[in-house]
């Protein structure tokens, strides 16, 4: 079974959603782990690894914007925020601090199922090699070195710390040089959903400037990731 030995962390305050969620993951077949509150979530979290982290916003001692922002300073573990807040505001303030994906409550448990299955097969997918040309593993792109077998990228020998959702988007706008991609595109590919709402297709907008911000010299002025208006986005060849 796919998901075998698979541990997923739990951290909501709704007994009923934590019960129901713990359930159906076991069934599934991974390692469930929850918890109530945001304090003792983050203790769990530094004593065990996890492979995924369902995160619920409206949390005591401790919410899970900041929950999500102290476990993204030391680790690149997927994490879903799951919330009955709704607003598109509130998605990007989760997606800004780090966050995978995003789905509100209510919510459907074969929803979050597919979700979770996407996240994972794209945190667990290698590289391979094209028989029709070589598949370059290492290689320089002006000031960065970007390294696909250990999933790294270095910007003047300086290592960029990346999630993965942020290196598989990096990923495929290079192997995509000179194409332009769309939102829905880039939406599909990685997070395994279509949709035509504006603010679903946001969190292809967030992960852009986010890593903008990281690889570029000035973000505000993209040389590598270009902008297509009323498209998407664009890797730029040399």
């Amino acid at each position: 079974m796919e998901s075998y030995k698979k541990k997923i962390l739990i951290i909501d305050n709704e007994a009923l959603i934590r019960d129901r969620l713990a359930e159906k993951l076991t069934i599934l077949g991974y390692q469930v782990i929850s918890t109530s509150n945001g304090r003792e979530g983050l203790f769990v979290f530094n004593k065990e690894k996890f492979n995924l982290i369902i995160l619920d916003v409206l949390l005591p001692k401790l919410d899970g914007y900041e929950l999500c922002q102290k476990i993204r300073q030391q680790s690149q573990v997927p994490i879903v925020i799951l919330t009955a807040l709704k607003s598109i505001s509130e998605r990007v303030v989760g997606f800004r601090l780090g966050a995978d994906d995003y789905i509100t409550k209510p919510f459907s448990l074969n929803e979050l199922e597919a979700r979770i299955q996407n996240i994972l097969r794209r945190s667990n997918i290698q590289p391979t090699k094209d028989n029709s040309k070589p598949y370059q593993k290492k290689f320089h792109i002006a000031n960065l070195l970007v390294d696909i077998q250990k999933r790294q990228v270095f910007k003047k020998e300086t290592l960029i710390r990346l999630t993965k959702i942020e290196f598989k988007l990096f990923e495929m706008l290079i192997e995509n040089a000179g194409k332009e991609l769309s939102r829905t595109i880039i939406l599909a590919n990685l997070w395994g959903y279509t949709t035509e709402r504006y603010g679903d297709t946001r969190i292809v907008d967030v992960n852009i400037s986010r890593l903008r911000g990281k690889i570029e010299d000035i973000p505000s002025k993209p040389t590598f990731i270009l902008t297509v208006r009323g498209k998407g986005y664009m890797f730029q060849k040399d």
